[in-house]
């Protein structure tokens, strides 16, 4: 198992890219909407990102920051067969927002990415959601809602990545080299 320690190595870990269409389940099945990144930026996590639950910041367009949550990986309940980054943000729009930037700054680690599917039954494309699977996701919102009110985290909130025309608009996985 992952430690707390290796997985908050790479952090802060800073990136941007456009709003794309998931899976549909997250808002549609959970009732937790996610925004999803393309895989260019997925693929662009370095090695010392992990898979798992994480938590930070998160900005759409020119919008104002909230607190998210996102996982990282294959998300084994669902068998998928590409790795993914969702961020759920701890806010309601009310909209889909596809083809908006979104911006994010992880800084800490919840949990290793785990696998919910021994009391669920899969029927062909439909799933049906553990009691588990769901109180574990309202529990890393919860976890990173606290964990976002510290001061140690609330000054990412305000990091120049964040503010218009910011030179570091060109942080693109991590890299400043753009």
């Amino acid at each position: 198992m992952l430690g707390r320690n290796v997985a908050m190595k790479g952090l802060p870990y800073f990136t941007v890219g456009k709003v794309v269409k998931g899976f549909g389940r997250g808002s549609k099945d959970l009732g937790i909407p996610t925004a999803n990144f393309p895989d260019e930026v997925v693929n662009g996590l370095p090695e010392e990102i992990h898979t798992g639950v994480y938590y930070g910041w998160a900005k759409l367009d020119n919008g104002p920051v909230h607190k998210m949550v996102m996982s990282i990986g294959w998300n084994p309940y669902f068998r998928n067969v590409k790795k993914s980054m969702e961020t759920h943000i701890l806010n309601d729009f009310g909209t889909d927002f596809y083809g908006s930037q979104l911006k994010v700054c992880l800084t800490g680690y919840i949990r290793p990415e785990m696998d919910f599917r021994t009391l669920a039954i899969d029927i062909e494309v439909d799933f049906i959601f553990t009691d588990d699977l769901i109180s574990t996701i309202k529990h890393d919102i919860d976890t990173a809602d606290r964990q976002l009110e510290t001061a140690a985290m609330k000054i990412f909130k305000d990091h120049s990545f964040f503010q218009p025309e910011s030179k570091e608009d060109k942080i693109v996985n991590g890299d400043t080299s753009h």
